[in-house]
């Protein structure tokens, strides 16, 4: 698969993303749901998105399907001086392969926060604990993609692990777009049953089982949720958010507990799109900063201007 030429039409839509967070007093924005993968990853999961209409009964067409200097570029004129780049192990023996290039790339991409995986193996523990010592920042597993339990015993090992280094991990827990026996609350509240302490952040606000979410991040101190794609017109059309969560949503989000996260580059929409649905909840300017900046600098450590 080629690399598509830039389209005009969304730097154009993006060009109001600096905007956005200068008016908010901020240094920029951070996101911690951002994907850089080896080349031939990178491809697979593309042509994943292309067959997407038949898979999941929508169109998912990838409008940054550019070079991954093009996309680093695009990221620092919006102004995103934080974000990951999350690669995911859907089988055994890729994780650590996968680890040694997102951490290669991390190392020559300033702003980019060192990020790595996990798969249940035999060998997730040494790995993991590798990549913490190599100064792994955040972790990212695919519950629906990876085919696995959150509570399959290879991991509680890995889990222990996060938990004592305070090394976050996004997890892609919930059910959209297509649920598996292994996705939705009820898994996730299992794993943290063990381990309450976790260092969680569910990617997506868990959806579409959002209040149930909400439930686990006001119950357990360190799970946190991302706001991938949820608010934006496309992920609108199929499971909105439920208008009278938005007063807990507010006050998880002032607690920091709410993070900006968007799925660079695997959006079928510009950028610029969940700001926009971010600012559409009029949840205020306090709370704005927070997710798109206070919240991660806080779990992260950035500087807080």
């Amino acid at each position: 698969m080629s690399v598509e030429a830039v389209d005009p039409a969304i730097v154009a839509a993006d060009a109001a993303v600096p905007r956005f967070w200068q008016q908010l007093g901020l240094p920029g924005l951070a996101d911690v749901h951002v994907h850089f993968l080896p080349p031939r990853l990178r491809r697979r999961v593309w042509d994943y998105f292309d067959s997407a209409g038949p898979l999941v009964g929508l169109e998912w067409p990838i409008r940054y399907r550019w070079s991954d200097t093009e996309r680093v570029g695009h990221l620092r004129r919006l102004g995103v001086r934080v974000f990951s780049a999350l690669a995911y192990a859907h089988r055994p023996g890729m994780a650590e392969e996968l680890n040694r290039w997102t951490l290669d790339f991390a190392g020559d991409t300033p702003g980019c926060l060192p990020s790595a995986t996990f798969f249940p193996e035999p060998a997730a523990a040494r790995y993991v604990a590798e990549a913490i010592d190599a100064g792994t920042r955040v972790f990212k597993v695919h519950l629906q993609v990876g085919g696995f339990a959150p509570t399959d015993p290879a991991l509680e090992q890995v889990w222990g692990l996060l938990t004592e280094a305070d090394v976050p991990v996004v997890v892609h827990a919930g059910h959209a777009p297509v649920g598996t026996a292994h996705t939705g609350p009820d898994p996730f509240a299992a794993l943290l049953a063990r381990h309450p302490r976790l260092p969680a952040i569910v990617a997506h606000l868990g959806a579409p089982d959002y209040s149930a979410f909400l439930d686990l991040a006001e119950r357990h101190e360190r799970v946190r949720l991302d706001t991938t794609m949820a608010f934006t017109p496309f992920l609108d059309r199929f499971v909105p958010f439920p208008v009278d969560e938005l007063p807990r949503l507010r006050e998880l989000g002032l607690a920091g507990k709410v993070l900006l996260g968007s799925d660079f580059p695997n959006i079928p929409y510009p950028y610029a799109d969940q700001l926009t649905g971010l600012a559409r909840l009029d949840l205020g300017d306090d709370w704005l900063r927070t997710v798109c900046w206070q919240a991660a600098a806080d779990l992260f450590g950035l500087p807080a201007r």
